[in-house]
């Protein structure tokens, strides 16, 4: 357990005088592959910082203007509670889940199982080693499900990093029995095209299905070949896990999806595939965050989706990237995770609409419903250009009456912020630190999630962060308790 610097409040905003003018060309000019921050099995740098951003970081550092280096501050109705740094598994963190007492939690190297039953005193209970990116991870019951989103020689945890111009190179979900929490199990590989960025639980009595999104196919890749327009669906029965198997390939996007450049503006990555998809079992309704659209899907039968109504954004999205719904499903936050995670786009040069959320209302019933959308919402917090910043995951925070969602920004930390008022949303609340030492580093709050009572944030260098928000706002989340949260499966807090 580290010791916790005592924390500070911003000054003020940073000014537009430390914005970079040549930013967007910069985050696009290597094309889609810089979409995502993907640096397979070894730590990413981000290679964005010149000598003049790193000597504007100094300068806003030294005046006040945005935190010291690694400094921790955050606003008066959150407290960092602890956090604990990384144990055995030393690469990139990344996603959340949550079941009991318990946090699991992916890394590029595997996953980590935390028991949180004290939430200012969390433990390690087990570290499994099975390399392959992202290693997003959800759980249902007894099983524990992690996505390989990088070309490996096989399908084990002993694999190692190949082309995935070789046939016999493996992507897909992998499952684990975790009914031992400290000795989880390897049970079952099912390959899926493309591999798995992330994925989406969607249980059923017996079963749990499996929406794989991935994406970027190329001619030369034997198992993810254009077009690649859909996601995979895996089947996985509860009792006999080691049965998974895919059981179809929806196609999205029978036209292609949205086309991108030069049809449109040059900053969009096309569709060729979804990035992340947001499932609400109890109303049979999934969000699509699919590149260039969003999509609203009907999932009454859960094996086969369908799309109800699709949105693109070819002035101001570059990414869709995820999808959270409000409380009581009538509203969509879509996430633009512009420059992929990797690029510093929190300053007044990018903007308050761009690398932003897009807040949509639902209207109409059945087939005739229609994502409607109403405004944007970006941190006001600006960072500096050392600092990967962009919109990212996030989940309600359940409160009746009230839009409260928390959510990570890298390294503009996690923010609190409120979309009851669809029109006007605002930050209610923030927790993040300095920029890293290390100004060429990925780094910041990968995924930050409420939790009965508690905000859990997996920092991509920094470890685990807990944060505790005391707000009369927030005061009514504290009345609802869960057995099982995965952030992607939306639960029904009501």
């Amino acid at each position: 357990m580290t010791s916790l610097p005592r924390p500070r409040a911003r000054r003020r905003r940073l000014g537009a005088a430390a914005a970079v003018l040549g930013l967007l060309t910069t985050l696009f000019a290597a094309g889609p592959a810089a979409a995502i921050p993907d640096p397979g099995d070894s730590p990413a740098k981000s290679g964005k910082a010149s000598k003049q951003d790193r000597a504007e970081t100094e300068a806003a550092i030294g005046s006040g203007e945005i935190p010291g280096v690694d400094e921790v501050v955050h606003s008066r109705n959150i407290s960092h509670l602890t956090n604990l740094p990384k144990g055995a598994l030393k690469s990139l963190n990344t996603d959340l889940a949550f079941q009991g007492r318990y946090a699991f939690a992916g890394n590029y190297d595997g996953f980590v199982i935390y028991d949180i039953s004290r939430p200012q005193s969390p433990k390690i209970v087990s570290q499994v080693l099975c390399p392959g990116s992202q290693n997003d991870v959800s759980v249902s019951g007894d099983l524990l499900f992690l996505s390989t989103d990088s070309s490996r020689s096989d399908d084990s945890c002993n694999s190692t990093a190949q082309s995935p111009e070789v046939k016999e190179s493996w992507e897909g979900i992998k499952v684990f029995d975790i009914s031992d929490k400290r000795n989880p199990k390897y049970v079952a590989a099912v390959e899926t095209a493309c591999g798995s960025h992330t994925h989406t639980l969607v249980p059923d009595r017996k079963d749990v299905y499996v929406y794989v999104s991935s994406y970027f196919p190329d001619e030369s890749f034997p198992d993810c070949r254009p077009p690649h327009d859909g996601i995979s669906i895996v089947k996985v029965p509860r009792r006999a896990p080691e049965e998974a198997a895919v059981v179809d390939f929806p196609v999205l996007f029978p036209d292609g999806g949205n086309p991108g450049p030069p049809q449109n503006p040059v900053a969009m990555v096309p569709t060729t595939g979804c990035h992340d998809i947001t499932a609400f079992p109890k109303l049979r309704i999934a969000a699509g965050a699919c590149m260039g659209d969003g999509i609203l899907m009907d999932i009454s039968d859960p094996a086969a989706p369908r799309v109800i109504d699709r949105v693109q954004d070819n002035e101001n999205f570059a990414f869709w990237h995820s999808a959270t719904f409000s409380e009581d499903g009538r509203k969509v936050v879509f996430t633009d995770e512009l420059g992929g995670g990797g690029g510093a786009t929190c300053n007044a040069e990018v903007g308050d609409k761009r690398g932003a959320n897009g807040i949509y209302h639902i209207t109409g019933r059945g087939d005739d419903r229609k994502l409607v959308f109403k405004s944007y919402f970006k941190i006001p917090r600006h960072q500096a250009d050392t600092e990967n910043c962009v919109a990212h995951n996030g989940s309600l925070i359940p409160v009746k009456g009230r839009d409260i969602m928390v959510q990570a920004w890298y390294q503009g930390g996690v923010s609190v912020w409120e979309f009851t008022d669809s029109t006007r949303p605002r930050e209610i609340g923030y927790f993040e630190r300095g920029p890293l030492a290390d100004s060429t580093a990925i780094g910041g709050s990968w995924s930050a999630y409420y939790y009965n009572g508690h905000i859990y944030s997996n920092d991509i260098q920094k470890g685990f962060d807990v944060l505790k928000i005391r707000d009369r706002r927030t005061a009514g989340a504290e009345r609802v308790r869960l057995w099982e949260l995965n952030a992607q499966t939306q639960p029904d807090y009501r």
